[in-house]
C-alpha cells in the first residue's frame, strides 16, 4: 500500500475521532488551540512567554509533543502539563491527543494548548478536533513559506510572525509577507512577535482571551 493510500485510509478515522475530541471539549467548555509549526520557529518560547498571562485568569493546561526538554521548559510555568512520545511520527493526529485528554481534568480547564512537533507541512492539514489552529512561522524562515505552504494558512485562525527583532538585519518584508498571508485567507489575524523581549504577547493573550469567552459564552457556561 502506497504512501497516499494509507492517508486516504486512515483519514476517515483520524476524522471520527476529532469530532470526538471536539465534542469532549464543548461539554466541558474548553478551548483547544493546536499550535504548529517548524522546528525553531519559536512555539516553546511562546509558550512560556503567555502561559504566565494567561494563567491569572484562565486555568491552562498544555499537550506537549515536542521534546522532553520542550516538555521540562513548559512545567516550569506550572500549567498542567502531558507529554506525548510523538518520537518518528510526522506530527500529532486526533488518537493520540484523545488519550492526552483523558489524562487532564476538562472539567477545571479553560483552554488547552498543543504543541504539535514536526515539519509545518505535515502538520497543516491534521484535524486533531481543536478550536484554533494558529501557526507560527519566524523571519528567519524566509519569505516563501506561504507559497511553499500555503495549506497551513488556508484554514488557519492565526499567525504569528516571530522574531521581527531581527528584521533591521535581513531583507525579510513584514509588509509584503502579510500580504501573502491575506491573499490565502483573508480573515487571519496576524500577530508579529519578539517573544524574547515579549513585544506582542500581550496582544496575543488577549486575543485567546477573548476566544475563550467567546466559546463558553456560545455554550451557556457563564
Amino acid at each position: 500500500m502506497s504512501q497516499s493510500e494509507l492517508a486516504k485510509k486512515l483519514l476517515p478515522a483520524n476524522e471520527d475521532i476529532a469530532a470526538e475530541n471536539r465534542r469532549l471539549l464543548e461539554e466541558n467548555g474548553v478551548v483547544m488551540v493546536n499550535l504548529i509549526g517548524d522546528a525553531g520557529s519559536g512555539k516553546t518560547t511562546i509558550l512560556r512567554k503567555i502561559l504566565p498571562l494567561l494563567k491569572t485568569r484562565l486555568n491552562v493546561a498544555v499537550i506537549e509533543g515536542g521534546t522532553s526538554e520542550d516538555t521540562e521548559r513548559v512545567e516550569t510555568e506550572g500549567v498542567e502539563t502531558v507529554r506525548i512520545g510523538s518520537r518518528g511520527v510526522c506530527h500529532l493526529d486526533a488518537a493520540m491527543i484523545r488519550e492526552a485528554l483523558r489524562q487532564l481534568p476538562l472539567e477545571n480547564i479553560d483552554i488547552v494548548f498543543v504543541e504539535n512537533n514536526g515539519h509545518l507541512a505535515c502538520a497543516a492539514e491534521s484535524d486533531l478536533g481543536n478550536d484554533m489552529k494558529i501557526v507560527v512561522v519566524s523571519v528567519t524562515d524566509g519569505m516563501d513559506k506561504p507559497a511553499t505552504c500555503p495549506a497551513a494558512f488556508q484554514n488557519a485562525s492565526a499567525v504569528l510572525v516571530t522574531r521581527i527583532d531581527l528584521l533591521p538585519h535581513g531583507d525579510f518584508s513584514l509588509g509584503a509577507y502579510i500580504e501573502q498571508l491575506v491573499a490565502i485567507n483573508d480573515v487571519l489575524k496576524i500577530f508579529p512577535l519578539a517573544a524574547l523581549k515579549e513585544e506582542g504577547i500581550a496582544e496575543f493573550s488577549s486575543f485567546l482571551g477573548r476566544m475563550v469567552w467567546k466559546k463558553r459564552r456560545n455554550l451557556s457556561f457563564f
